[in-house]
């Protein structure tokens, strides 16, 4: 289990073909962890890419911390852990709350990034994504485990998820996920979006109710061009080849 120090925190990291020239970073969603990458999509990817992926704070199996969850925080991590890795510039993968993450650093660090790639990305001010923690249940991730047994044909076992029950339930009563969650939902009406700098690629699920967020990006950042996929918000669950082939696409061009 690789585990860095990233400002005096663990970080899990894992890392495929060391030797390319150029690194690909992927960043998961709220509530998940790097395994939504690492079975299909970074295996993808790294027939040309370095890729890099690491577990968000109190996720996966990074180090769980009380706050710092708002995104000037989580890019702050995002850039120490360019800095430990000694990366200048990577092209640059978020999904959802990943993708927000993403999004921000791309405003605040142009410099460390060569392409942006932004997967159903909310937008922080709609009801839906203010709501999904305080609507979150055991039947959510129930769910969501079944969806995924179904798609990726790998089933999680029920260990698995009580660890992950247990982390969620972490992160909803013991951490300051919520309130800084309620700080970010301006963030698609500040200036910086408009001025983010980078070719962007915007993909979300035909069905998915973070769809209007996606037009909404396609308007506001210049470089940008936006791809509908079969399926709804779990698009890199769902349809993880056609992720996986639309990023190679556009990092290599």
């Amino acid at each position: 289990m690789p585990v860095v120090e990233v400002n005096n925190r663990n970080v899990h990291i894992q890392q495929m073909n060391m030797d390319a020239p150029e690194t690909v970073l992927l960043v998961h969603g709220m509530f998940s962890n790097l395994s939504v990458y690492y079975f299909h999509i970074a295996p993808i990817l790294a027939r040309h890419f370095h890729v890099v992926m690491y577990d968000l704070k109190s996720h996966g199996r990074s180090e769980r911390i009380a706050s710092g969850y708002d995104l000037n925080s989580m890019t702050d991590d995002l850039s120490g852990l360019l800095d430990h890795l000694d990366l200048s510039a990577v092209h640059l993968a978020g999904y959802s709350f990943g993708g927000l993450i993403s999004l921000k650093m791309a405003a605040r660090f142009p410099e460390k990034i060569k392409k942006l790639a932004v997967i159903e990305a909310p937008d922080p001010n709609d009801d839906k994504t203010r709501d999904i923690i305080d609507d979150y249940s055991r039947e959510f991730l129930e769910h969501y485990v079944e969806n995924f047994t179904d798609t990726t044909k790998m089933k999680m076992g029920k260990r698995q998820m009580e660890r992950n029950h247990r982390m969620y339930e972490y992160l909803f009563h013991e951490t300051s996920i919520k309130n800084d969650m309620l700080l970010e939902r301006d963030f698609f009406n500040t200036p910086e979006i408009d001025q983010i700098p980078r070719d962007t690629l915007l993909l979300y699920g035909k069905d998915s109710n973070c769809l209007s967020a996606g037009k909404k990006l396609k308007d506001r950042i210049e470089r940008a061009e936006m791809i509908a996929i079969n399926g709804d918000h779990n698009i890199p669950i769902q349809e993880p080849a056609s992720i996986a082939n639309r990023l190679e696409t556009f990092f290599r061009n």
